[in-house]
């Protein structure tokens, strides 16, 4: 698993946000994204997905068959490959049920939309299984209902793109929005999946220790570009990190 960019630039007018000469993530197992606000994080993950397009620069992914070019790409066409991302505000899901919600983002591609999740071709009995073991793993306030609360829609969210089997999952800040002990819950479960083989993992967040405690690897961004990545302990050692965003 591969996802690589070179000499990406993202720039709005005269002001440039991103300008990465070279980043690889995926090789790291739980990887963690951290820098400064502004210093282009969210950006970063939008061209990643093809949500934004870049001014300039390549992105290509390798999830094992082959390498993709994902610059001709549109977001949902990079998310069939297995690069899927998490949404950094919550999305509302007040016209789906917790498991229908869930039963949706498990449709192949080739079935894709509502009327899907009754056609006979499906084999049900596998996503019913999927969904129930995702759902029965939190405390959801009606498991059989709807998200509740912000949080529960956060936690959908995740899951929606759990059991869409991403081979790269892009989590964006997972903990905003979450108590403490469903983000240790979600953290775990996803630190497993990694350990497991079943996908890689890119966390964006400020939660340093949560980043220092569940990631492997450590990419720092400020002002655009990556200044220092290594293991957790190199990237809190580091001087211009402590100066930049640790404030020491």
């Amino acid at each position: 698993m591969r996802l690589e960019a070179q000499n990406l630039t993202k720039a709005y007018h005269a002001h440039e946000v991103v300008n990465i000469k070279n980043v690889t993530f995926g090789s790291g197992g739980l990887e963690g994204l951290i820098g400064p606000n502004g210093a282009g994080k969210s950006t970063l993950m939008g061209l990643l997905t093809r949500r934004i397009a870049p001014t300039s620069g390549d992105i290509q992914l390798d999830v094992g068959n082959g390498v993709h070019k994902l610059n001709p790409l549109k977001s949902h066409e990079v998310a069939r490959i297995g690069l899927i991302k998490t949404n950094q505000r919550i999305q509302g899901f007040d016209s789906l049920t917790i498991k229908d919600s869930l039963r949706l983002a498990a449709t192949p591609p080739k079935d894709e939309g509502f009327a899907s999740l009754f056609a006979k071709e499906r084999d049900s009995d596998e996503i019913e299984a999927k969904v129930a073991q995702l759902v029965e793993a939190f405390p959801f306030t009606d498991r059989n209902g709807y998200a509740m609360s912000g949080g529960e829609k956060k936690l959908v969210d995740i899951l929606r793109c759990l059991i869409a089997e991403p081979k790269l999952f892009l989590m964006d800040e997972p903990t905003a929005g979450l108590p403490d002990d469903i983000t240790r819950m979600v953290m775990d479960m996803v630190r497993q999946k990694v350990a497991n083989g079943e996908m890689r993992v890119v966390v964006v967040e400020h939660d340093l220790p949560m980043i220092w405690e569940y990631c492997d690897y450590v990419h720092f961004l400020s002002e655009g570009s990556i200044l220092f990545d290594g293991t957790p302990e190199e990237v809190k050692s580091n001087r211009v990190v402590a100066e930049k965003y640790m404030g020491v």
